[in-house]
């Protein structure tokens, strides 16, 4: 066939409008740039040629996202000044013409309440740190606290989808995606982008969606794979009864030849995106396994993360699993925490979602800085 028919052929209509744009931004800066400015890693594969363009301090990053909406004003944003305006009405240059929610719409007054929770200043930085984050206060000087965060939606949905994919409509590549898309993979044996939503002890209020760690656009090998905390780790990953290591390569290169054929006949790229994704699925038999035996890790360690650590699903459990995952190569990992949509009780609420993450975020950033690993690894805490 045509070379050039033949790469026409594997690009639809969408792959070429997504990637034109980058890809000839990406040559002219090549083409003014000498060799030595590039900085990609010797050991990665994937990704757009010439990214990144100079050399970044982070390698990888785990966002750790605390879903439903934690209270900036209970936990970092200390405003004793709100002690003066209790049972105040909220005035109108604050509220200005901001829609209000279902929930809040039929209320007569917009009374203002001040946190009922303790700050005190921490570290040689001084910051000022909520009683409820004791153990995050240990290491408040490894933290960088933006206060100007915000977004326009006033519901949770539009709201948590804009701050993973950059837009309140669904279907826009999540961020793991589009890092995964653009800087390629860092090992061959696991995911470039993992996802784990534990539990929470005080109930799984918010739902959580797939498209939040989507490739939308992207081709669907740069979507998030989630870590299941019952059964098996990722499903379907296991041989099923009487089926071997040996039968299942044998049916995999089987697969592999019909799916080349099919795709030298369509050129749909997503075929060789698919027989890549069996591929790793194959390896991951092996190293997944590893990931999750946690057995040889020394106890000094564990007791980092909490009394929680040795149970999975939990916060503690998936901070360690993160940890364990960036040393082994895995670009970007997404830890959705729910429980913090405190629309009632509060004081109560909010307290049992920090005993939940406080201890074990505490023991992620620790464990990551006794190992170097904080250096060039990026730790988001948000929601």
């Amino acid at each position: 066939m045509d070379p050039i028919r033949e790469y026409a052929l594997t690009m639809t209509r969408r792959h070429f409008f997504g990637r034109m744009g980058v890809s000839l931004g990406t040559l002219a800066l090549a083409t003014l740039m000498p060799e030595k400015f590039f900085a990609q890693d010797a050991n990665r594969t994937g990704g757009l040629p010439g990214l990144p363009h100079f050399r970044p301090r982070a390698k990888r990053a785990i966002f750790l996202f605390m879903n439903g909406g934690p209270a900036q004003m209970d936990l970092w944003d200390y405003k004793p000044k709100m002690r003066e305006w209790f049972d105040k009405d909220l005035p109108p240059s604050v509220r200005g013409n901001q829609r209000l929610t279902t929930m809040t719409s039929g209320q007569a007054r917009f009374p203002i309440a001040p946190s009922r929770f303790n700050f005190e200043r921490h570290g040689k930085s001084g910051i000022w740190v909520s009683e409820l984050l004791p153990w995050t206060a240990k290491v408040v000087d490894e933290l960088c606290i933006i206060k100007s965060m915000h977004t326009e939606a006033i519901n949770h949905d539009p709201a948590v989808t804009y701050i993973c994919t950059g837009s309140q409509i669904p279907g826009r590549p999540s961020l793991g995606a589009w890092l995964s898309y653009g800087l390629g993979s860092l090992n061959q044996n696991l995911p470039t982008f993992v996802v784990m939503t534990p539990t929470s002890t005080y109930y799984d209020a918010q739902a959580l969606y797939q498209r939040l760690w989507g490739a939308g656009v992207l081709p669907s090998k740069h979507a998030g794979v989630a870590l299941r905390s019952v059964g098996d780790p990722i499903l379907y990953l296991s041989n099923p009864s009487g089926v071997d290591r040996e039968t299942r390569r044998q049916m995999l290169d089987a697969v592999a030849r019909l799916n080349q054929k099919k795709q030298q006949e369509l050129g749909d790229p997503e075929i060789l995106d698919r027989i890549a994704q069996y591929e790793m699925a194959f390896r991951m038999q092996a190293s997944v396994p590893e990931l999750m035996d946690i057995s040889k890790e020394p106890e000094h360690v564990l007791q980092l993360y909490g009394p929680q650590v040795r149970k999975p699903g939990t916060v503690a459990a998936s901070c360690l699993l993160a940890r364990r995952l960036v040393e082994r190569g895995v670009r970007f990992v997404q830890i959705f925490h729910r429980g913090w949509d405190h629309h009632n009780n509060l004081p109560q609420n909010i307290k049992t979602a920090c005993m939940d993450s406080d201890q074990p975020i505490y023991g992620l950033i620790t464990d990551l800085k006794q190992r170097g690993l904080l250096e060039d690894t990026l730790v988001i805490w948000g929601g």
